[in-house]
């Protein structure tokens, strides 16, 4: 179908929001983003993107930009948490893995967004979604009112639009908190990912912004419950005293910890549904409101920009509305159903214990010897698609 004039809403301004609204208008619709914050600044922290995110951030012009922000990583340690020792490298130099910080993947991605004519509208904290009328409604925290031919939910983990399609699910807590914190670095550091392991715990740290910042992400097992989100602050002691039986290496970094968030981890169910066909337009799910997943494969966003392009790409190359939001849902849901069993698994993996721990790092060592390279491309499935190719 022709996408040109489609009125489209966009729920979010974050890299599943901005990505699907740049794709879309880059097709002719005319896309408007709600964001319920008063400016699009500086949050979050570190996240990766491999292969397969950069693949669309290359389809959508903006690889260029990408490269301008970001640090080609080199390799992926697996450390020993306590010594410090290596358990194995991964070298992933030249194969497109890319460090960024998030507030700078955002701001590419709405420079993009608006250079391609979407309008972005702040200060829009939607409280409830309407898909019983001909056209997919919205209400806002002040009461007003809107509706569209097509409402997309890039609106996170508690979307009102996946509510409206599927009702309100319990997530369940993983029995995981995490911390993430940045501290500065000095340029010319190694751009290296570093996951340090140990029973119950592991710290995944990498260089930002030129080896100016180092990211880190702490996570330990604990039975009491955390907030679910990014911004509860915690007391960086908190975090120093739960690692202290780490490598030096490591403490080193927590001491120049000052400002700390901790958020629990929690899984959701992949949406059964993520679309709707109205009388006179559809509402449609992506990115964690569709698809919420463990940072354990470092696949957040890297799901977001694929849905983005292959639903762009679905709306563009069917008949109708229906088809080609069929087409995305059937494209995308089992991949990403086995990307969020693959970090589940991972966050197993990270804090094995007693004989089951020895036994695993044993494996790594050798076949690190044996076949230096097997372990990443058990992963080819994942950092090898592009879904942009044809």
């Amino acid at each position: 179908m022709s996408l040109i004039g489609q009125s489209v809403t966009v729920l979010g301004a974050g890299v599943a929001g901005l990505a699907v609204a740049r794709a879309l208008a880059l097709r002719g619709a005319q896309v408007t983003v709600l964001e319920q914050a008063d400016a699009v600044r500086e949050v979050g922290a570190g996240l990766q993107i491999s292969p397969n995110g950069a693949a669309v951030l290359r389809a959508l012009g903006l690889g260029a930009a990408l490269e301008a922000v970001s640090t080609r990583a080199a390799a992926v340690e697996l450390r020993d948490g306590p010594t410090g020792d290596l358990v194995t490298r991964l070298d992933v130099a030249g194969a497109g893995y890319h460090f960024a910080h998030r507030a700078d993947l955002i701001a590419l991605l709405l420079e993009g967004a608006r250079e391609a004519g979407v309008e972005l509208r702040l200060l829009q904290k939607i409280e409830a979604v309407d898909l019983t009328g001909a056209r997919p409604g919205w209400r806002n925290a002040q009461g007003g009112t809107g509706e569209t031919g097509l409402l997309i939910g890039a609106d996170g983990l508690h979307s009102q639009v996946r509510r409206a399609l599927t009702g309100k699910v319990a997530p369940f807590f993983t029995h995981q908190v995490a911390w993430r914190a940045l501290i500065p670095e000095s340029p010319g550091v190694p751009n290296v990912a570093e996951v340090h392991m140990a029973p119950g715990q592991h710290l995944v740290s990498y260089p930002l912004r030129g080896g100016r910042l180092r990211n880190i992400v702490a996570v330990e097992e604990r039975r009491t419950w955390v907030e679910e989100g990014w911004s509860l602050r915690d007391d960086s002691m908190d975090m120093k005293l739960a690692f202290q039986g780490f490598s030096p290496r490591v403490r080193g970094w927590l001491e120049q910890v000052q400002d700390v968030w901790l958020w629990g981890l929690f899984r959701h169910p992949v949406a059964r549904e993520w679309f709707r066909v109205t009388e006179q337009g559809a509402a449609v799910i992506l990115g964690d409101a569709a698809h919420p997943t463990l940072p354990f494969l470092a696949q957040g966003a890297c799901m977001a920009l694929e849905d983005a392009w292959v639903l762009a790409d679905a709306l563009a190359t069917h008949d109708s509305l229906a088809a080609g939001l069929a087409a995305y849902q059937a494209a995308r849901a089992s991949r990403c159903t086995r990307i969020v069993e693959a970090a589940n698994t991972n966050a197993r993996l990270y804090h094995l214990s007693g004989l089951a721990r020895g036994v695993a790092h044993l494996g790594l060592r050798l076949g690190s010897v044996v076949a230096p390279q097997a372990a990443l491309r058990r992963f080819d499935w994942l950092y090898k698609h592009d879904v942009t190719a044809r």
